[in-house]
């Protein structure tokens, strides 16, 4: 019992029941992954049923650069509390501190980065994305107006992880939460009150994400944890690194999800130029529908981000069953979540569709093919992100970003590039269950080996804490 608490150091995370440890900073975790996802399906909603399906194309026309902006919030954010709890279960918090200093640094450069380049390549930018000839003006006037946000997107969504990890996941969640309350009331404000349109909903978002932004800001003046100072947030290359490398996961999956996101769009306008749907049907569905898939998948992130700083802190403090325990549930409560949508795809796609807005009858028969095709196999989903994230989180971050690329980079992409050449937009269609089916094997047989190394480690732990016992 003596040895526990010296590795536990009395922290809750090595302390407290793991069910109801998960249930603490899961619940704030998913409704602030719910937030990012609601962010962009709420402009989808108002833009849908005031612009009608070309708004709706010219959204997801913006999305990759969202992607991007989520990809460098969790490179940061995840890398540095992941970092952030394995310090501080081994009980190094001034390394810690270092961390969270350090990573508050790469958010705020970054957002700024980035905002500098969409400025220099703004035209170009709205053409890689996918935007055809109708769409390219509504594109150009949404992402011009919401890169002005991008800054505040990437701190607050890395800001958000690093609270969650110094043990305050309801104030990271009210962060957030507080963003979304306030883009959906400003949405109706502009585009229905005001008649602003397309640009309503673009500066709707800015303002929320300001503010989302101040209040995560904040927090970092006085920390549960640690408390930083000036010299924190001097970049050092042995601070740095760790955070790219555990960061690396979560990062490689934003980014192979912006380019599923381009490739699906040039390919889904290409292929659907030469069907009975034409360009613009398929571009507007692939947007939705991939938007409201990401609802179940960021429950799912949100559940493994709740249990990462359980499984960080136990790992790092060597309490290899407690981290065996946050494994099982994780990934237990993730195929659960898949499996209810799997239901919701199959069973209500059109009553899905209609959420956002009025179309032809062609584009609702294409809308419920994609989507009880493409998510066919949306049952079994849920193994892939939560092991990506869980692996990250004990510091086996190459076997975190191995399963973050091989259902998109590794599979999706290929399939969508290759398929469609022998069966036309259909292709498109049928590359996603492929893809899913396959990753979805593969993360199994990793989850399943590592179970067995943690089996391994706990009995060796055991047997030296008997050890150290019968010495005393």
């Amino acid at each position: 019992m003596s040895e526990m608490k010296s590795n536990t150091g009395g922290n809750i995370l090595g302390t407290q029941d793991v069910r109801k440890l998960l249930f603490k900073f899961a619940v704030p975790s998913v409704i602030a992954m719910l937030v990012g996802a609601l962010y962009n399906i709420v402009d989808q909603i108002f833009i849908g049923q005031s612009v009608g399906m070309l708004g709706n194309a010219a959204t997801n026309v913006a999305f990759p650069l969202v992607t991007i902006a989520t990809a460098l919030g969790l490179l940061f954010g995840v890398g540095g509390a992941s970092n952030f709890n394995l310090y501080l279960g081994a009980g190094n918090r001034e390394r810690a501190k270092k961390v969270v200093g350090n990573a508050l640094f790469l958010l705020t450069a970054s957002g700024l980065i980035m905002l500098v380049v969409i400025h220099m390549f703004l035209d170009e930018l709205v053409t890689l994305f996918g935007a055809t000839e109708l769409v390219f003006p509504l594109a150009l006037e949404y992402i011009s107006i919401t890169s002005y946000g991008i800054l505040f997107l990437i701190f607050s969504t890395g800001a958000s992880n690093m609270i969650r990890a110094d043990g305050s996941p309801k104030y990271s969640m009210y962060c957030l939460l507080a963003g979304a309350v306030l883009n959906i009331i400003l949405d109706a404000v502009f585009i229905f009150g005001l008649n602003m349109g397309i640009a309503g909903a673009a500066w709707a978002t800015v303002i929320s994400q300001v503010v989302s932004f101040l209040m995560a800001a904040v927090y970092f003046r006085k920390m549960k944890s640690v408390s930083i100072g000036k010299n924190d947030f001097l970049l050092k290359w042995g601070i740095v690194k760790p955070i790219l490398y555990l960061g690396a996961s979560s990062f490689l999956n934003q980014i192979a999800m912006m380019a599923v996101q381009i490739i699906l769009n040039n390919t889904a306008t290409y292929y659907g130029g030469l069907s009975v749907y034409g360009s613009e049907i398929p571009l507007a569905v692939a947007g939705v529908i991939s938007k409201v898939s990401m609802i179940f998948i960021s429950i799912i992130i949100g559940i493994a981000q709740g249990g990462q700083p359980i499984a960080g802190y136990n790992y790092g403090a060597k309490n290899y069953g407690r981290v065996k325990e946050v494994f099982k549930l994780v990934i237990g409560i993730s195929l659960l979540i898949s499996f209810v949508s799997f239901l919701c795809f199959q069973l209500f796609p059109l009553q899905i569709i209609k959420i956002f807005g009025d179309g032809s009858d062609l584009y609702f028969e294409f809308a419920v093919r994609f989507c009880r095709i493409f998510l066919m196999m949306m049952i079994v989903v849920g193994i892939q992100p939560a092991s990506s994230i869980l692996f990250t989180a004990i510091g086996k971050s190459h076997k975190g970003i191995f399963l973050a690329m091989i259902r998109q980079v590794i599979l999706l992409i290929p399939l969508l590039l290759i398929l469609p050449i022998y069966f036309g937009i259909d292709g498109i269609l049928y590359a996603g269950p492929i893809s899913d089916g396959i990753a979805a094997i593969i993360a199994f047989v990793f989850v399943y080996r590592e179970m067995k190394e943690l089996t391994r480690l706990e009995n060796e732990e055991n047997l030296k804490r008997e050890k150290s016992a019968e010495a005393v």
